[in-house]
């Protein structure tokens, strides 16, 4: 497998079974033990929001790896700026240069849209996507991060 023989596109909203196909991979790579696959209702309703964005890998018509993010809109100017929600490759095709693909698609997509900053949140923990985010061109800021539980 190489990079040439991947593409790279973006989901649109007749592409439900594609993204279930990236959701399935999602829990798969970050282990994300009994998680439920939402209904394609569901998905094609994220996918008709032009403020979603899901961009995926295939090779041979299979879903091998992709990307999630949010546009952001500022309130103190007029520009926009995307948090990357989640990015992943199936094991089989990682280290291959698709990571990288995914993200110059994401990046390309700012610059059309003039959207001037991706900011993407990782763990510290999680070497090996510290070293993906620093390869590829990412600065890292020192910040704590605060999850508040709803019931």
């Amino acid at each position: 497998m190489t990079k040439k023989s991947s593409t790279i596109h973006r989901l649109k909203k007749h592409d439900s079974d594609t993204f279930k196909e990236l959701v399935a991979l999602f829990n798969k790579v970050f282990e994300n033990k009994n998680k439920d696959i939402p209904k394609k209702s569901y998905l094609k309703k994220l996918l008709e929001n032009p403020d979603f964005i899901v961009h995926v890998a295939m090779h041979n018509k299979k879903v091998v790896g992709g990307l999630t993010a949010f546009v952001l809109p500022k309130y103190y100017a007029k520009e926009s700026e995307i948090l990357l929600y989640d990015i992943a490759i199936t094991e089989e095709f990682q280290r291959k240069g698709l990571g990288k693909l995914l993200l110059d698609s994401l990046l390309e997509h700012c610059k059309k849209n003039k959207i001037s900053e991706v900011f993407v949140a990782a763990h510290k923990a999680d070497k090996n996507a510290l070293d993906f985010y620093v390869s590829t061109g990412g600065k890292a800021e020192q910040v704590v991060h605060f999850n508040y539980l709803v019931n």
